[in-house]
């Protein structure tokens, strides 16, 4: 992990297209701002967090489950 050590107006560039800059510092909390393009998405790292496990438990399939939805479906009539 890189530490930099910034002050209030001061920023770093990551890439060719992402600027942080240090918008305020309070009560120890450090307010950023982000120029990047819209394209980027960019998250809180509680939320990303949370994106990527539900993500997670979406991708595993309990078989159990899907042999109950199979029962209960209708199968089609040929024409």
């Amino acid at each position: 992990m890189l530490v930099l050590t910034r002050k209030i107006g001061e920023g770093i560039v990551i890439g060719d297209d992402v600027t942080i800059t240090v918008v305020e510092t309070k009560g120890g909390n450090v307010r950023i701002g982000i120029d990047a393009p819209q394209s980027k998405k960019i998250y809180r790292q509680e939320i990303y967090n949370r994106i990527v496990e539900e993500n997670r438990g979406a991708s595993h399939w309990n078989m159990n489950d899907l042999d109950s939805i199979s029962d209960n479906l209708t199968p089609r009539k040929k024409k």
